[in-house]
């Protein structure tokens, strides 16, 4: 099936199986299961022949019935021949599918860890991997976590006090991921709404909100333009907070719309969007859902910020109402479907009277490739939420622009109009170029470091004319150069000490972590610690520091912490058991996920694991001396040239057939010297070949019974000592060997400028000049020593 079809039936069986684990036989629970309708009685029916009308009528059927919430449409036909085949085909393909769902691990009763929703973040990881499986037109029920994530921080729900009356909607809610990132955002239960037009998708929303503990939230199905479904006595209800992803540029938004006698009055004071061009009508529609108070943010193209006519009318009678609070420009290639870049719009009503610009954000280049789409890292999400939230303006990157500049330009809101994001152009020094010496307003721009290490720049840089300056060290050298140079020692050593502050603190509030700990709270306060303890330091970037344990955390520290969460400070290795195609198992060994072998080794078996690298050091000085002599003596008259192949079988053979020729005592024997030779090499090579077995045979042997320290060490490690690997050895090094690369990358990136300007202008014209009058001269001695002395003079 295509993924955007088989998404059904894995995202449902998912959400069948959480509903009975957490509320079947539970009196007043939001979902009801009827009797016999739940996942146990869905196990019952895997291998009969009608399973699939059973499952439709036994348990989607009741459990439809029972729950206001839900409705048919929100799940499959499990009966359906065309996509499940027919028969024994269908009744194999569903068992084999509830048959993945029965394993004992996925007990969905409680969440492992209180406060983190586990499942509906695996649910919300389905969604995401099908949007990118399912093609162009089927990454609409999807908006990428990290967008959300910065819609739900920009718009102030956060920051404010918010109930159970506090009041969410998305007037296309896809599958109802940025409605949650919002809900998640307020910090307490707050009221979520959300319309759907397409009805599967709509399904996804209802069941991701039960998954998500939102099991009251209200999603309608149909087409929010043309029939919204959330209305107060026929007028559009208004809400506290709006957020949208809605289609780009939807060409058919206005079927079913009477555009020129909107009964909801959503386009009267601001203007018809184009017919064929569909996202003002959103916005406006957004407008209009907002209490007096309320604040929205909605994705749009950037076409939305320039193109005019209509939406230029439109774009100038928000901006005079003072509704437009600030402008995000989003990296392109970030949405499924669509490759085009996007923005957020900030729509703030609460301000809208006082306001008199509007706060501008390119985030346009803040990303990471992943796949074929792009990604924003985490600390994109934080930069831009910081700079957003705090109004900073940052040159090259947010700005606040006055309505009087934005009249100027005629209420266009390209964001390159105010924001000149481009990298600085590196110009190149004709002088420079002629007569020698580095522009000094280049070593200018290096300021930062100069500011940190003033003595650095005098004693690399000698002066040579005004405006420019000679290099003092050798270019090759200059890595070395600045490294050794105490300033700069000193400064890393005061970064070394920094983080080792930092360190320290964490390791201490590391180490009170216990059982039913919330994981994401710890990395919350871990990293923003961090984030905040690196704030204002020279040089090094809080956001590059901040994203290194951000990575680490997704990498590793993160499964650690959730196993934690749940068992506690245990490390129990466990067998890796491989199954074969024939039924079979094979053992692979063992494993321990929160230590690894190699830091038990490293703190209590480094003796044992010294002799082995010294084996394998010799192993390889054993080999090297075989190749060595095998490439010696594999010529054509070499001692090598009688084998097919060098082995040991050929060695042998080949030293017998000549043994029998080999000189006996006082017995001559028959051989030449040449073929004493060969013997003699042929030995050599056994000797070597038998040291490089025997050696790889003590190293299995020693491995082995490393191997068997290393595990029957586990039992008897203590919490202290468990908590001390984990924490100190694993988690804090990783992360210190992190930010000890980001400081290096720093002096690379001084040491690699310093060289390409002294590279650029190390030869000028000057010097070029006299070498081709040198080479000149050269030629033409050349010439006449061979005759040409006429030549010469007639080309004169």
């Amino acid at each position: 099936m295509d993924a955007s079809q088989y998404k059904d039936y894995v995202l449902v069986l998912l959400f069948l199986k959480y509903i009975s684990d957490k509320y079947a036989g539970q009196p007043f629970a939001p979902i009801t299961i009827p009797e016999g309708s739940g996942f146990a009685a869905m196990t019952q029916l895997k291998g009969k022949p009608d399973i699939g009308d059973q499952i439709n009528k036994k348990i989607v059927a009741p459990l439809v019935a029972a729950n206001d919430q839900l409705d048919r449409s929100d799940f499959p036909d499990f009966n359906e021949s065309s996509k499940l085949g027919d028969g024994k085909e269908k009744s194999e393909r569903l068992s084999n599918l509830i048959g993945i769902f029965e394993s004992d691990a996925l007990d969905f009763s409680k969440n492992r860890a209180d406060g983190d929703d586990i499942l509906g973040d695996a649910y919300e990881y389905l969604m995401r991997h099908f949007a990118t499986e399912s093609g162009k037109s089927k990454g609409q029920f999807y908006t990428p976590a990290e967008v959300s994530r910065i819609m739900a921080k920009i718009i102030g729900i956060h920051d404010r006090p918010t109930s159970s009356n506090t009041t969410v909607y998305d007037p296309t809610c896809g599958s109802g991921s940025l409605l949650l990132k919002v809900g998640d955002e307020a910090g307490t239960q707050v009221t979520l709404n959300g319309q759907e037009k397409d009805s599967a998708t709509s399904g996804l929303a209802r069941m991701n909100m039960i998954l998500h503990n939102n099991p009251t939230a209200l999603i309608k199905q149909g087409n929010t333009l043309a029939d919204p479904k959330f209305l107060t006595n026929n007028v559009v209800t208004q809400f506290d907070y709006v957020v949208a992803n809605p289609p780009f540029s939807d060409k058919r938004w206005s079927t079913g719309v009477d555009t020129e006698n909107d009964p909801h009055e959503r386009f009267k004071a601001f203007g018809v969007p184009p017919a064929k061009q569909g996202d003002y009508a959103y916005l406006l529609h957004i407008v209009r859902s907002l209490k007096s108070t309320g604040t929205g943010a909605c994705i749009l193209p950037h076409g939305v910020l320039f193109r005019g006519n209509a939406e230029a009318a439109i774009r100038k009678n928000l901006i005079r109402k003072g509704y437009i609070q600030g402008i995000i420009g989003l990296p392109p290639n970030l949405f499924y479907g669509t490759g085009i870049p996007a923005c957020i719009i900030v729509v703030d009503k609460r301000e809208a009277a006082a306001r008199r610009g509007i706060f501008m954000v390119d985030a346009s280049a803040g990303f990471i490739k992943d796949g074929p789409k792009n990604r924003l890292r985490s600390q994109d999400i934080h930069r831009i939420v910081d700079v957003f939230n705090n109004q900073i303006e940052v040159a090259g990157y947010s700005k606040i622009v006055g309505y009087d500049e934005i009249e100027k330009n005629e209420y266009n809101l390209n964001l390159p109009r105010y924001i000149d994001s481009g990298e600085q152009e590196d110009i190149q020094d004709i002088s420079a170029h002629l007569i020698g010496g580095i522009p000094e307003r280049d070593i200018d721009t290096l300021s930062a470091y100069w500011e940190v290490c003033p003595s650095l720049r005098t004693d690399l840089f000698s002066h040579c004319r005004d405006g420019y300056l000679n290099l003092t060290v050798d270019k090759a050298n200059t890595k070395q150069a600045i490294y050794d140079h105490a300033e700069f020692a000193a400064f890393m050593q005061s970064m070394a000490d920094h983080h080792e502050l930092w360190r320290d603190r964490s390791a201490k509030r590391l180490r009170k972590l216990e059982a039913g700990f919330q994981p994401k709270q710890t990395i919350g306060e871990l990293s923003e610690d961090l984030l905040e303890h690196y704030r204002g330091k020279p040089l090094i970037n809080h956001y590059d520091v901040y994203q290194h344990l951000m990575d680490y955390w997704s990498e590793t520290m993160q499964d650690d912490c959730y196993a934690i969460a749940a068992e506690g400070w245990v490390a129990k290795p466990y067998r890796i058991v491989q199954k074969l195609k024939n039924g079979k198992t094979k053992d692979k060994g063992w494993a321990c996920d929160l230590i690894p072998k190699p830091y038990i080794v490293a703190r209590y078996f480094a003796d044992e694991q010294a002799k082995i690298d010294a084996l394998e050091a010799e192993i390889e000085t054993v080999a090297s001396a075989l190749d060595e002599l095998e490439e010696e003596h594999s010529g054509d008259d070499g001692a090598f040239s009688e084998l097919d192949k060098i082995n040991k079988g050929n060695v042998s053979a080949r030293l017998k057939e000549l043994k029998t020729n080999e000189p006996q005592g006082d017995s001559p024997g028959s051989l030449d010297e040449e073929a004493l030779a060969e013997m003699a090499i042929l030995r050599k090579w056994q000797t070597l070949y038998n040291k490089q077995s025997k050696l790889n045979k003590e190293k299995k042997e020693a491995e082995k019974q490393l191997d068997t320290l290393a595990h029957e060490k586990y039992p008897d490690l203590s919490i202290d000592e468990i908590k001390s690997i984990v924490i100190d050895d694993k988690w804090m090094t990783a992360i210190a060997q992190d930010v000890r690369g980001e400081m290096d990358r720093i002096s690379n990136t001084l040491a690699t400028r310093i060289k390409e300007l002294a590279d650029r202008y190390d030869t000028p014209v000057k010097t070029l000049s006299q070498r081709v009058v040198d080479l000149e001269s050269k030629v033409n001695d050349h010439l006449r020593k061979m005759g040409f002395e006429q030549e010469l003079e007639a080309m004169k």
